[in-house]
């Protein structure tokens, strides 16, 4: 059982006092030392703000890119302590290592219901080795830090790592409520969805999205297509593709995606009309053309203004929409509006609008939407991908024993 925070109302009520490892999930873009974009961050004070309201001395634990398993002052999370320290309104002590002298010396000093947050968990090799002695020897010094453990970096839950894996193993453990409110939306859209059901998938790879697109075809109703890994859908149709991005070996797989979903009555989507360029960047000049006649010296960016309209048309009557991937290079003025499109719709959905993480939710914060609007923004693209595979998730499972 959890209250209306999430958390296990038994498990706050016993922690007053004892130092509680929190797996948060930090991981923001950085330009420099400056945090372009907060959404994690904000995402998980809640589960530190009531852990510390319940008395816990906090340790947070998490990562920050992909550093190569030994520090790399370019992927510090000191930039990260001192957002989150604005935004929890309180002091956040910062470890300068994982799990050495000064991570152990900062949480000696802590007091009830005190913050700390400890450097890169990536700076250790042990984090995300494949060996299980390896990892389990960096998790029981972590573990050695703390009383209790709480995961609560739901962008991180499809991994076995040790913050995330082999720690739940070592302490008393519990869901965020991050988590607990991440896996409570994704069950909402494999168990029984209001209908109609559409799923808009976007991004640059058809293979990214393989499973999803092979689990929902038999729950959802519609299926939109858009972004880079709709090349790879007309060219299976047949159409001329240009230089867009194309993966020759996934057209027998759609085709096949294609057979079955008309034998489901399931709609698939893809655009009628196409934003192309003759180069990829802020130089490049932008011009709509029909999807079958993309030039063959033209790469496609942006889903065009009839498929734009046609997306949102097909998502007005919506009780359930599912949005995973950018429908164009958002990141430029010219190819954003068939995300822009989408998004819009969303907000106007009667019913539950997920939009499933990554860049799709920075295409909501980078174009300027209210996040209030939508039903729900998912904080970990990969971990909503495998779930709605029907992956088991190594994070979530090692938490239900």
């Amino acid at each position: 059982m959890t209250d209306n925070n999430g958390l296990d109302p038994e498990f706050l009520r016993t922690i007053g006092g004892q130092r509680v490892l929190v797996r948060s999930d930090l991981n923001v873009p950085l330009d420099g030392t400056t945090i372009t974009d907060d959404g994690r961050i904000r995402a998980s004070v809640p589960t530190i703000r009531a852990l510390a309201e319940a008395g816990a001395r906090v340790v947070v634990t998490a990562h920050l890119g992909r550093p190569k398993g030994e520090p790399d002052p370019a992927y510090s999370l000191g930039p990260v302590a001192v957002r989150l320290a604005e935004l929890l309104g309180a002091p956040v002590a910062f470890a300068t290592d994982t799990v050495g002298a000064s991570a152990q010396e900062v949480v000696a000093a802590l007091g009830d219901g005190q913050v700390a947050l400890l450097e890169n968990v990536r700076f250790n090799a042990g984090e995300t080795s494949k060996d299980d002695a390896e990892r389990g020897a960096f998790a029981d010094q972590l573990a050695g830090l703390a009383d209790a453990f709480v995961s609560d970096g739901f962008g991180v839950v499809h991994r076995k790592q040790a913050s995330v894996y082999d720690v739940a193993q070592r302490l008393p453990h519990t869901m965020g409520a991050l988590v607990a409110a991440e896996i409570d939306v994704l069950r909402r859209l494999t168990d029984d969805p209001a209908r109609p059901y559409a799923v808009v998938l976007g991004g640059s790879k058809v293979s990214d999205k393989l499973g999803v697109i092979d689990n929902l075809l038999g729950k959802a109703d519609k299926l939109l297509i858009g972004g880079g890994m709709v090349f790879t859908f007309l060219k299976a149709d047949g159409l001329e593709v240009g230089k867009s991005l194309l993966e020759e070996d996934q057209l027998d797989t759609v085709r096949a995606y294609r057979a079955r979903a008309a034998e489901l009555g399931v709609e698939i989507l893809v655009p009628t009309d196409i934003v192309v360029a003759d180069s990829f960047g802020d130089e490049a000049s932008a011009r709509v053309v029909p999807a079958t006649e993309i030039p063959a010296d033209a790469l496609g960016l942006d889903i065009g203004p009839e498929s734009a309209a046609a997306f949102a048309a097909a998502l007005a009557d919506a009780r359930t929409v599912f949005w995973n991937g950018p429908m164009g290079v958002f990141e430029q003025l010219a190819f954003a509006e068939g995300t822009r499109a989408v998004a819009k719709a969303l907000t106007a959905i009667d019913g539950l609008s997920v939009v499933g993480g990554g860049d799709s939710a920075a295409a909501v914060r980078t174009l300027g939407f209210d996040e209030a609007a939508f039903g729900h923004i998912s904080t970990g693209g990969g971990a909503s991908l495998e779930y709605l595979e029907g992956k088991d998730l190594p994070g979530i499972t090692v938490l239900e024993d």
